[in-house]
């Protein structure tokens, strides 16, 4: 059979596609799309990531049928005569669907319970069960009295715990040095826990501390759905465990050590209606755990129980939340633009405010051996020091940045303090 010629047009066509065929093969274009498929697909079946699965909640469906209702008179019937029963009584009469459940929200005031408040997969019975544990495992170890800081005092220190009533003594042995802010920041020492043994001179050993750590695949999970604003560790060795609140108004806990309970030992719940701003964790006192969030609520967890609490509820943001060592009788908390608010617990009302910044207070952090010297950190650019029985317009120290404070801690040592502020990104 002859071959047909082709016309000038279909020998353009041929020529076009053989060229795009040599460029898609220098290009190495199709083997690096099986590349990547294979790759998603094998990190689909071998990945180790902890997830969480957020509860959906469905509307049941209304499987009542439609009824139209007539009169007997529009029916052509005569009307029916006999009428209600003698004995007839309104209480024994059948609710129709008035005893549905409302869904739950957080937005409300409360008291609510756990259980209302639990948005994870599974159950957190385990969670429960862990707090439980630890917390009564702290009550058997000994109480701590009057709100003492522990250990041996301080000369010239009070040891009351109310805040409305702080002592004007002087700070005792604990003073903070009074050098210039550059001076007081210019030294990096990493701390062990003790805050004695690990001290390392200069950011080149530092990093190279920091260069040696690493990081394990099964260290790392997703506690809570979306952005985290605040983490905490809980104060306690009897368990690996993480506070974890998001943007969402969520409270995640994550059990590194689940001793072989079911699930991955992460428990998610939805106490607040806005992003959480702190969480405040006492380790004498595990089972109660403070939170609040920039909706203006302030709500503790207790654990034994199973309630979340409203503790204080105000028309303001609340951007921070902290509590003095060894003193659960009074929370801290940052509230509006640069107010710090002291609330005590025990008669459930504010007992001193403060305008200590000109815009939010992002932290609030005690010192462990000085319980009444605490540091701010702002978004307005300062993270100060403040003694709070010497409370005024001015502060024991300034340190200035140049853009807003995020976060303001001291060391384990209460010798040094660690800030971290904002920092502009160029397009």
């Amino acid at each position: 059979m002859a071959t047909q010629k082709l016309t000038e047009y279909e020998r353009k066509r041929l020529e076009n596609i053989k060229r795009n065929d040599e460029m898609m093969a220098a290009l190495k274009l199709q083997s690096k799309a099986a590349q990547l498929s294979a790759s998603s697909k094998r990190q689909k079946i071998e990945g180790k990531t902890k997830t969480y699965a957020v509860k959906t909640y469905r509307k049941p469906k209304d499987e009542a049928p439609l009824v139209i209702r007539r009169s007997l008179r529009t029916r052509g019937m005569p009307p029916d005569s006999k009428g209600l029963e003698d004995d007839f009584d309104d209480a024994a009469a059948p609710s129709r669907g008035l005893e549905s459940k409302p869904k739950f929200s957080p937005g409300n005031l409360g008291p609510f319970s756990m259980g209302d408040a639990y948005d994870g997969s599974g159950s957190g019975d385990a969670f429960l069960r862990a707090m439980w544990r630890v917390s009564k495992k702290a009550e058997m170890g000994g109480s701590v009295e009057g709100g003492s800081s522990g250990g041996r005092g301080c000369e010239g220190e009070s040891s009351r715990d109310s805040v409305a009533g702080v002592s004007e003594s002087p700070i005792g042995c604990g003073d903070i040095k009074t050098e210039d802010s550059s001076e007081f920041v210019s030294t990096l020492k990493m701390e062990d826990s003790s805050g004695s043994g690990i001290k390392r001179e200069g950011v080149d050993d530092s990093l190279e501390f920091i260069s040696s750590l690493t990081l394990e695949e099964e260290n790392v999970a997703r506690v809570v759905p979306g952005r985290a604003m605040v983490v905490k560790f809980l104060p306690t060795t009897e368990l690996r465990m993480v506070a974890v609140g998001n943007k969402y108004g969520n409270v995640g806990f994550w059990n590194m050590d689940p001793k072989g309970e079911e699930g991955d030992g992460i428990y998610l719940y939805h106490p607040h209606s806005g992003p959480i701003g702190g969480i405040s964790i006492q380790p004498f006192n595990i089972a109660k755990i403070f939170t609040c969030c920039f909706d203006g609520f302030v709500r503790m967890m207790d654990a034994e129980k199973e309630i979340f609490d409203l503790v204080h509820a105000s028309d303001d943001a609340i951007f921070s939340l902290s509590q003095r060592p060894n003193d659960g009788s009074c929370l801290y908390f940052g509230e509006g633009r640069g107010g710090l608010n002291i609330w005590d617990l025990r008669v459930g009302k504010s007992t001193a405010f403060w305008a200590l910044h000109e815009e939010r207070i992002n932290t609030i952090d005690f010192k462990s051996q000085d319980s009444f010297v605490f540091a701010t950190g702002s978004s307005e650019g300062t993270a100060c020091i403040w003694d709070l029985r010497r409370m005024g317009p001015e502060s024991l120290q300034v340190i200035e940045h140049e853009r807003a404070v995020h976060s303001a801690y001291f060391s384990p040592s209460g010798s040094c303090l660690a800030t971290t502020r904002s920092v502009a990104i160029s397009s």
